[in-house]
């Protein structure tokens, strides 16, 4: 108990610094969880094994995880990107799935990257939505067109590969009963949204507020109970349990729109935010196996063909935006959408964990991921005010 106990004050201590250190002025300014993954790298089993991923310290970052996910299903606004942005979207990740297909056989086939194509051509056809979201917001294109257009992009560029990742590639019972599985759990997740978005007018959002300020906090135990209970159910019908928490946050936005969910939303951030999510990221780095980037001569070079790929698979949509972008949006688009870490984390953690992708693989696609984001978003920024 001791040792756990030391282990959580560490990553308490790594936690709280990783905010601070992002926040240096540096020219080349990291977003938060690429410096959680890098101090979690640090204290993990491969550099100074200060602490070690397993334990209470895992059960807290498979936690981390589901409300990862939950926090994505809520940044997923469908009233915000109907329509055209949507249509456009769900067209251009169908077109970027079947681009890394392609790509991802090719260069299995040469031996260039050895990862399973159907593994790597999802986790490369991911887009971040929640480190894009706030360094829009931070430059104030958020809700411009371009931004829009963005984030219909990028919730698509989360939703398609959790879908197909969750659905076709891990699944546990036969095709038949598993398909049987998906639509019991979409239908039920249809009744519990319907029911929330229905309660939005009744007299039970009035006691939902009168809560929300006490010990009680019940609005915010009853978002905490439904994404138990979908996790549960996605668990019991032979589903990814990410797909359940994942639902549960595209329910939570639903049932949480206008006034009422704004502090809702605050809270649930400060627990996820502030408190599960970093442990994730930072027990993410300390399963990271550092010596896999150097145990072979061509590891630079896959990183590098992976930033390519990235480019051209998340960018190839932009065809599909010839009438509504500009054409100095075109390359920032492609730049922005080809933003991919925490997806990336998540699906290589369940590719490792299903024994579907070796950790030295795993950590050569993280690391392109991590330089991704560094780096395109800052290009694209750059190539805007220039343009």
């Amino acid at each position: 108990m001791e040792s756990y106990r030391i282990a959580l004050f560490v990553i308490a201590l790594v936690a709280a610094c990783a905010p601070l250190l992002a926040r240096l002025p540096t020219r080349l300014r990291m977003p938060v969880v690429v410096v959680e993954m890098l101090l979690g790298m640090l204290i993990g089993p491969h550099i100074f094994n200060w602490v070690s991923p397993d334990g209470l310290v895992g059960m807290l970052g498979e936690l981390g995880l589901t409300f990862l996910l939950f926090m994505v299903g809520m940044e997923i606004n469908l009233g915000e990107i109907h329509g055209k942005p949507l249509a456009l979207a769900i067209g251009g990740w169908f077109l970027s799935f079947t681009v890394a297909m392609v790509c991802m056989f090719f260069v299995h086939a040469i031996g260039l990257i050895q990862a399973p194509p159907l593994l790597a051509a999802i986790a490369l056809s991911t887009t971040a939505l929640g480190i894009l979201a706030p360094i829009l917001r931070d430059e104030g294109i958020l809700n411009s067109d371009f931004g829009k257009l963005l984030l219909s992009a990028a919730a698509m560029g989360e939703f398609g590969p959790l879908m197909v990742v969750s659905l076709l590639i891990i699944p546990t019972h036969s095709t038949f009963l598993h398909t049987v599985f998906i639509v019991a759990f979409v239908g039920i997740t249809f009744v519990i949204a319907d029911t929330a978005i229905n309660a939005r007018s009744s007299a039970l959002i009035n006691l939902l507020a009168q809560t929300m300020q006490s010990s009680g906090q019940l609005p915010v135990r009853i978002c905490i109970a439904l994404q138990a209970l979908l996790v549960v159910l996605a668990g019991e019908f032979g589903l990814n349990v990410v797909i359940g928490a994942f639902a549960a946050g595209m329910v939570v936005s639903l049932a949480s729109q206008g006034d009422h969910g704004v502090i809702l939303r605050q809270k649930l951030d400060a627990i996820g935010y502030g408190f599960l999510i970093p442990i994730f990221f930072i027990v993410s780095g300390m399963k990271f196996d550092v010596s896999a980037l150097w145990a072979n001569p061509l590891v630079p070079v896959q990183i590098i063909c992976l930033l390519g790929l990235l480019i051209l698979i998340r960018g190839a949509p932009v065809l599909l935006y010839n009438k509504v972008l500009s054409r100095s949006d075109r390359l920032p688009f492609a730049l922005y959408s080809a933003t991919g870490l925490p997806m990336i984390v998540v699906i290589t953690e369940m590719g490792v964990s299903s024994g579907l992708m070796s950790p030295d693989r795993a950590a050569v696609l993280v690391s392109a991921a991590m330089i991704s984001v560094l780096l395109f978003p800052l290009l694209a920024e750059r190539i805007r005010v220039h343009s």
